[in-house]
């Protein structure tokens, strides 16, 4: 009886801390140049399922996201945003998704901060 019971106990704490581990966080760059850019890279970090946070970082160029590793993968969220025009140090937009940003957004000839220039656009 008390074996079974200590089986029990463990396998539900194992099964917590299981369920803990699901969530992951992570950063990596993204090229971007200011606020426009910031939500159009956001929003495609947030359309794939299993990501719950994304904060573009429009001075690093840094995405911090937060993202159930059982429903998707870094790789995952990078296929989205190279979808919508923005490379990442492993992946490449195609020229066709790239020159469908705004043309103030575009970053491959001068990747500077423009942020400041977009801030009463919006």
């Amino acid at each position: 009886m008390k074996a079974t019971i200590l089986s029990i106990a463990m396998m539900l704490i194992a099964v917590v801390t299981y369920a803990q581990d699901k969530n992951k966080k992570m950063t990596f760059d993204v090229n971007g140049r200011c606020a426009m850019c910031k939500e159009r890279i956001e929003e495609a970090a947030l359309n794939v399922k299993g990501v719950k946070y994304a904060n573009w970082d429009i001075p690093t160029h840094q995405l911090a996201v937060i993202m159930d590793e059982r429903k998707t993968d870094a790789m995952k969220i990078k296929t989205a945003i190279v979808a919508v025009g923005h490379d990442t140090k492993e992946l490449k937009a195609t020229d066709e998704a790239y020159n469908s940003v705004h043309p103030c957004c575009l970053y491959r000839e001068d990747n500077s901060d423009d942020g400041k220039h977009h801030e009463n656009k919006q």
